[in-house]
């Protein structure tokens, strides 16, 4: 299970769509963000993983990563743009996303995520950039 002190300051999971879907974060942080999710319950109508998914796990990772970025300037990531390639299909098991960043700068950040299976063998390729602003309230 995902310890919420590796998501970054203010971030939970209880009610998340991360919780939802099953996603357990392994390792948290600015530089490497690592989960897995499983395919069961996460599928589209052809019994294969739904790209959302894929891309909620994607945007799940860089934004993790984005906050503990963030949280170093004193500031909150929120995405931005995603975008995703689907390569192949999977049926079963679980999937893992790795997160590493492209660029971390003090006002945006840019992550590749890399989704497998469980032979290693790639599914998504995807991209997610934050801007990162002032806690909302401050």
């Amino acid at each position: 299970m995902t310890d919420e002190s590796n998501l970054g300051p203010g971030m939970a999971l209880e009610g998340t769509l991360l919780q939802t879907m099953g996603i357990v974060v392994g390792e948290a942080t600015a530089e490497r963000v690592v989960a897995t999710m499983p395919v069961k319950g996460n599928t589209q109508p052809y019994g294969l993983l739904h790209g959302g998914a894929s891309c909620v796990l994607a945007e799940s990772l860089g934004s993790i990563g984005s906050a503990l970025h963030a949280a170093t300037y004193g500031k909150v990531a929120v995405g931005v743009d995603i975008n995703a390639t689907h390569h192949r299909a999977v049926r079963d098991g679980v999937v893992t996303g790795v997160a590493t960043p492209i660029y971390l700068g003090r006002t945006t950040t840019s992550y590749e995520v890399i989704v497998t299976d469980e032979r290693d063998k790639r599914v998504c390729t995807a991209r997610i950039t934050c801007q990162l602003i002032q806690r909302p309230g401050e």
